[in-house]
């Protein structure tokens, strides 16, 4: 689990591409402390397992599954990503709960300029827009971020200047891909809701206090 709190940036030294997937070296600093084989690190967003490291880089693989649903087959020498090490129980949560499993990969449309802030304005599938609220949280390659609007075909979010700076989201082009994770307290609240909501016709399928008592949510 993490928080959506970029530590620092990495780098990317090489890639190896086979059948089976990709090994991708990054190098990095911060990430690198107490760091073990197995750890989770999430790379720009997707959450991804250390296989090896040294005293500059950690290496992690990436499965086939998620080369297709994310931007990580597309990154190659040079690349930068958001890194960010798992939640440490007890530390501070600076963003909101991100589990660096992606939804979908959507479109920058517009970087708006807005003071010292920008406003950036995505363009994503509508069967994800009824998880993404105004003033809700999303992460965005791994970024947590608080959606400002939604509209039929997407939604924006804000940046200070602070986290263009320190991210690769202050660097992002019109018509780049990016890596969203929508906020999963909502898919959970949809799933368990599913059954009443389908069962039409009967009193069980209204939304009541009673049941918000009984799922938790009061």
């Amino acid at each position: 689990m993490f928080t959506g709190i970029i530590e620092e940036l990495g780098l990317v030294r090489r890639t190896h591409h086979s059948a089976d997937g990709a090994s991708i070296v990054i190098a990095a600093k911060e990430i690198l402390r107490d760091l073990k084989i197995g750890n989770s690190i999430a790379v720009s967003g997707p959450c991804l397992t250390v296989t090896a490291f040294d005293r500059d880089t950690f290496t992690a693989f990436v499965m086939p599954e998620t080369l297709k649903r994310t931007t990580l087959g597309a990154l190659k020498t040079g690349s930068t990503v958001n890194l960010e090490r798992a939640l440490v129980l007890g530390g501070r949560l600076g963003g909101h709960m991100v589990s660096g499993h992606i939804d979908a990969v959507v479109t920058l449309i517009q970087n708006k300029p807005q003071g010292g802030a920008a406003v950036l304005s995505f363009e994503t599938q509508p069967e994800l827009l009824r998880y993404i609220v105004p003033k809700g949280s999303v992460a965005l390659d791994g970024v947590s971020l608080t959606v400002i609007e939604v509209n039929t075909s997407g939604f924006s979010v804000g940046i200070i200047p602070h986290t263009g700076q320190e991210t690769t989201l202050g660097t992002r082009e019109i018509g780049s891909a990016v890596n969203l994770e929508v906020d999963l307290i909502g898919k959970y609240v949809e799933k368990m809701l599913e059954p009443r909501l389908h069962d039409e016709g009967k009193e069980t399928n209204k939304i009541t206090m009673d049941l918000l008592m009984e799922k938790g949510y009061l």
